[in-house]
């Protein structure tokens, strides 16, 4: 994502207006308003009164409006957050924030854990985990905020539909091209034809944060341990959404929890999610541990269901760093640990059915599948959780797991689309095992390099990731190790 635009009109002699993204009054006020009428808050006199006043919708794709607006309407859309703020919300008692709520909702029995099956070594499936991530990120780099028809229309240019393989621009039509523009960030990057390591992510920058945070805190870490990290280590332009917000509230003086729901449209958003492997990948087997871990991060910059994917991510990451064989048991124990009639868990839901009810198994069928994730969530966000939590399930479920097929499902689907090949990547990289097991064409390339502007960790290796990331793990006492083959 984007951390800055700039705009043609400043005052003389200081070149072009800054317009720092997510973060305009004007612009949170529009995204308000659309959060409010997914959670089925009434804000039509607000939102009345806001349009009266020249107030415009949210941007549809970018961070930030074109320019700034006058002083009187910012103004007015700082305090008609705050009022919409205090509306009551029907949902509240079905989606909760705070964690015994959420425990008492959640459907988890030890029960449902599935059984453990022999595979790699701890730290061969922590490295495969890594990498997986890392592929399945890149591989959605250069298509990220394009419209899935946009997607669909550049990957046949190129002869590349269904996905199978890295985006490239060799053979693109160039009217395509023009018509839909890559990330002009990652095009660079991120194409088959200039690879060259693992270029620097949001989606790698947090799991790097989540090592660090273990390393310095232990697993008792507190939300303000989280919140005094990224202070020391992020920097503010590498955050987005939820977690730019969340820093803006932290530096003017508001502390946690409040940090995730003061003036922040973005609480539902995927930001958490992507914060959430390392809480799995350290709790291989216990996925209860590993959400409730991802609930203290999470609520830095998240609630209700912002919350629910991290730790539905946490809790599918630790089933399958336990050694669990199949991506059932793995999704079974990402829902076990969020409430049951949550929009997210209706709409894990609903992604593993239409998964399931698409008769050909093929990539090719998994666009019928797209098309009707689109048709019932179309409506939120491109970046909000509860779409691209419907898409990260099916495509896990319509692969079963399968390493390459799961990102490049997971990619094909549009919406958040690096961070959704991030997660799916995780996940079936354990599942696979071990480096070993991940096809050399999506694995090479990352040259066992990592750039990042994470302190002390630019260039560093996957390899010497998942050791560390071993050294932290803490086996569930029922879910011994199963012995490496």
């Amino acid at each position: 994502m984007s951390g800055v635009d700039t705009v043609a009109a400043a005052p003389a002699g200081y070149g072009p207006a800054l317009r720092v993204t997510w973060v305009q009054p004007e612009d949170l006020m529009g995204h308000e308003l659309r959060q409010a009428a997914e959670d089925g808050r009434d804000a039509g006199a607000i939102a009345r009164r806001w349009y009266a006043a020249g107030g415009t919708p949210a941007p549809e794709r970018a961070g930030a409006s074109a320019g700034p607006c006058p002083p009187p309407l910012r103004a007015l859309a700082g305090d008609l957050l705050d009022q919409l703020a205090v509306l009551p919300c029907p949902l509240d008692a079905d989606e909760p924030t705070e964690l015994p709520a959420i425990e008492a909702a959640r459907p988890y029995r030890p029960s449902d854990r599935g059984e453990a099956a022999s595979g790699g070594s701890p730290a061969q499936r922590l490295e495969a985990g890594w990498l997986g991530r890392a592929a399945g990120c890149l591989l959605g780099k250069p298509v990220e905020k394009l419209p899935l028809d946009g997607l669909r229309a550049l990957a046949r240019s190129t002869g590349n539909w269904p996905l199978t393989s890295w985006f490239t621009e060799a053979g693109l039509d160039p009217s395509v091209a023009a018509r839909y523009p890559w990330n002009r960030r990652s095009r660079a990057t991120s194409l088959a034809e200039n690879i060259d390591g693992m270029p620097e992510d949001d989606d790698l920058n947090y799991p790097l944060l989540g090592l660090l945070l273990l390393e310095r805190h232990g697993h008792g870490f507190a939300t303000a341990d989280v919140a005094r990290l990224w202070m020391d280590e992020l920097p503010a332009g590498r955050t987005f959404t939820a977690e730019r917000v969340a820093y803006r509230n932290l530096l003017d003086g508001i502390e946690p929890p409040h940090t995730a729901r003061y003036r922040n449209p973005f609480r539902e958003w995927i930001g958490a999610q992507i914060r959430a492997d390392v809480f799995g990948w350290t709790h291989p087997g216990d996925p209860v541990t590993a959400a409730a871990l991802a609930w203290r991060d999470a609520t830095l910059s998240h609630t209700a269901n912002g919350v629910y994917a991290a730790m539905f991510a946490a809790a599918a990451v630790a089933e399958a760093a336990g050694g669990s064989a199949r991506v059932d048991d793995v999704l079974r124990a990402g829902l076990g640990v969020i409430p049951a009639r949550s929009r997210l868990a209706r709409a894990v839901h609903f992604g593993i059915e239409a998964a399931r009810a698409e008769p050909t198994g093929t990539p090719a069928g998994f666009a019928d599948v797209v098309d009707r994730l689109h048709a019932t969530y179309g409506h939120h966000h491109w970046v909000h959780a509860v779409p691209n939590a419907a898409l990260l399930a099916a495509a896990l479920a319509h692969a079963d797991g399968d390493f390459e097929g799961s990102i490049c499902r997971a990619v094909s689907g549009g919406w958040d689309t690096d961070s959704n090949g991030a997660t799916a990547g995780s996940i079936a990289g354990l599942l696979a095992g071990s480096p070993a097991a991940l096809p050399a064409r999506w694995t090479a390339p990352l040259r066992n390099r990592l750039a990042t502007s994470v302190g002390g960790l630019d260039g560093i290796g996957f390899d010497t990731l998942a050791a560390r990331t071993a050294a932290l793990a803490v086996r569930h006492p029922e879910r011994p190790e199963a012995p490496a083959p």
